[in-house]
C-alpha cells in the first residue's frame, strides 16, 4: 500500500503539471485572446501610371495625351503594426497599419531621365478576417486573410525642379493630388509560438490599389495647366514580426 501511494503521488503531480501547461497554451491563440504584432514591413508596388493627358490650358479643354510618358511608385520600408482579436479559436478580426511611409514617384518612358518626380505619404489602414488552421494549442499556425482597405494620400509634392521647369516653364510651379479609394486586401501568413505569450510571424499581402493623379501646373505668368493620369500601385507587402498575445 505504501508503494502504491508513493507511485500515485508523482503520477498525480505530473498530471496536474500537464493540465496547467495545456491550460496556459490554450490561452495563447484561442477565442477571446488579443494579439499585438510589430516588425519590418516591406512595400513593393507592382503597377505603373498611364500616360499623362493634358486636360486643359488656361481653362480651355485640350485633352492631349503625352505619348511615352509614365511613372511608377518605388518600393519602401517601414514599421508595421497589426492587432488581432480571436472571435473563435480559428477566426480572428485583424487590423493592419504601418507608420507613415514616404513613397517616391519615379518617371518612366520619356520621363525616366528625371528620376524621381515627386513624393507622397500614403495612409493605408486595413481590416480583415483571418482564418487560422489547426487548433489553438498548435505552435505553428498558417492563416489566410481577406479584408478591405481605405487609402488616402498626404504631402503629395513635385520635387524635381527640372521636370517642373520643362513642364510649365521657368518660374512656374506644380502641385498634385492623388484620389482616395477603397480596395480589397488579400493575405497569407503563419505564426509560430515559441513561448506562452510570444510568437514570431511572417505574411505576404496584396492590394489592387489604384489612384487618380491630377497635376496642377502654373506658369510664371499665371496660366494654369491641368494634367491627369491613373496610377496603379498594386503593392505586394511582406511583413516579418514579433507578437505578444494577451
Amino acid at each position: 500500500m505504501r508503494n502504491y501511494r508513493k507511485n500515485v503521488r508523482p503520477a498525480v503531480m505530473a498530471g496536474l503539471i500537464c493540465s496547467a501547461a495545456l491550460a496556459g497554451n490554450a490561452n495563447a491563440q484561442s477565442a477571446g485572446s488579443f494579439t499585438l504584432a510589430t516588425g519590418w514591413l516591406y512595400v513593393a508596388p507592382q503597377g505603373h501610371a498611364t500616360p499623362l493627358t493634358v486636360e486643359s490650358v488656361g481653362g480651355m479643354p485640350v485633352n492631349q495625351q503625352l505619348t511615352g510618358t509614365g511613372a511608377h511608385a518605388s518600393s519602401t520600408n517601414t514599421l508595421g503594426i497589426t492587432t488581432e482579436y480571436y472571435v473563435t479559436d480559428n477566426i480572428g478580426i485583424a487590423t493592419l497599419f504601418g507608420l507613415p511611409l514616404t513613397v517616391n514617384l519615379d518617371g518612366d518612358g520619356t520621363l525616366s531621365k528625371y528620376g524621381t518626380l515627386g513624393t507622397t505619404r500614403p495612409m493605408p489602414p486595413a481590416i480583415e478576417v483571418r482564418y487560422h488552421l489547426f487548433d489553438a494549442q498548435t505552435k505553428f499556425r498558417p492563416y489566410v486573410g481577406l479584408g478591405v482597405n481605405y487609402t488616402w494620400f498626404t504631402q503629395v509634392r513635385a520635387t524635381n525642379h527640372q521636370f517642373i521647369t520643362d513642364s510649365v516653364g521657368p518660374g512656374g510651379s506644380i502641385h498634385a493630388t492623388l484620389s482616395a479609394s477603397w480596395n480589397p486586401v488579400f493575405e497569407v501568413g503563419a505564426s509560430y509560438m515559441f513561448a506562452k505569450h510570444w510568437s514570431v510571424g511572417a505574411s505576404v499581402g496584396y492590394m489592387p490599389l489604384k489612384t487618380h493623379m491630377t497635376i496642377y501646373g502654373q506658369t510664371a505668368t499665371g496660366t494654369q495647366i491641368v494634367s491627369k493620369s491613373t496610377l496603379r500601385i498594386e503593392p505586394i507587402n511582406v511583413f516579418v514580426n514579433v507578437a505578444y498575445t494577451f
